[in-house]
Formats: C-alpha cells, structure tokens, sequence
C-alpha cells in the first residue's frame, strides 16, 4: 500500500493540511451503510472524470479487500469521513462493501481449513 508520508500528502509529524469537513464538503452521512470492519474492494470500473485527491487515495487503498478502519487510518481521517468518501466512491460504482460476518453466520470449516494451511505455508 502507498503511504500518504512517502506521498508528500503530510511531513511525518505535521496534521493533515486540509480539515475532514472540507474533505468531505460538509456532509455526515455515507449514503451506503458502513461500519468499522467492512471490507471495501475496487471494482475496477472508473470512478468518473473527476476525484478529489482523497477519493483517489482511498481508491488506491481498496486494490485489494481492506476494512473501513485501515482506510480511515492510512488517510489520517476520522471514521465518519472516511465512510463518507467511500460511500461517494460506491455511489459511481468504482468500490463495492461487504458486510462483516454476524454472529449468526457461521464460517465453514473448509475455509477455516485454508486459511490454516496458509498461515502454515508462511
């Protein structure tokens, strides 16, 4: 993953440069439901002819599943704006979110298997 530091976006100790309620215009609601472990993936389609450089920063984020908490982090936002900018990405179709698994789903053994035997080929 890129790093908003290496990027030149924040000087290592510095705030980010531009507020959260900027980033987001003013908005507080995700027009998509999110919470802290959804996982957020690229779908590959364009995003539009215009992103702001936070959407594109959290579209390069999502190459691969990532949970909303780890986006927001890696962006230095807080969590409500981050929810917002990804909604604002699902909106034009670029990412898609998937719900964490509930309690009452149950996760099958043959994954828990795979997932075991990589762990083990680490």
């Amino acid at each position: 993953m890129t790093d908003p530091v290496s990027e030149g976006w924040l000087d290592g100790d510095a705030a980010r440069p531009v507020r959260p309620y900027a980033v987001i215009r003013g908005r507080t609601s995700p027009s998509v439901r999110l919470d802290l472990m959804s996982m957020v993936v690229a779908t590959g389609a364009g995003p539009g002819p215009y992103l702001e450089p936070d959407h594109e920063q959290a579209l390069g984020l999502c190459r691969h599943p990532v949970a909303v908490a780890e986006i927001a982090a890696w962006l230095r936002l807080p969590v409500a704006a981050t929810k917002v900018l990804l909604s604002d990405l699902a909106d034009c179709g670029a990412v898609r979110a998937a719900p964490p698994l509930t309690d009452d789903q149950a996760v099958s053994a043959q994954l828990l298997e795979r997932v075991l035997d990589g762990l083990q080929r680490l």
